[in-house]
């Protein structure tokens, strides 16, 4: 039976790709541009990117979509 989750060439820069995938672990920007050392203003343009790239209007459905086409792997949770 075929998987669920394909593997697509990504649009995404690697930085864009970085960036989304710090959403998916649940950072928020301000979160993001701290972990990356770079401007709020920054991570909300690669996020702007990102939803045209996939054409979706947030970061759920961003996060949903790139999950599916294998941009970025499924994180899971270490805590118990």
């Amino acid at each position: 039976m075929p998987s669920q989750r394909t593997t697509k060439k990504n649009p995404l820069s690697p930085r864009e790709t970085e960036v989304l995938g710090l959403v998916a672990q649940g950072l928020t920007s301000r979160e993001i541009s701290d972990e990356l050392g770079i401007q709020k203003c920054t991570v909300d343009y690669h996020l702007e990117r990102v939803f045209r790239k996939l054409g979706v209007r947030n970061r759920v459905h961003a996060v949903r979509i790139a999950l599916q086409r294998g941009y970025i792997p499924l994180y899971t949770s270490d805590a118990d």
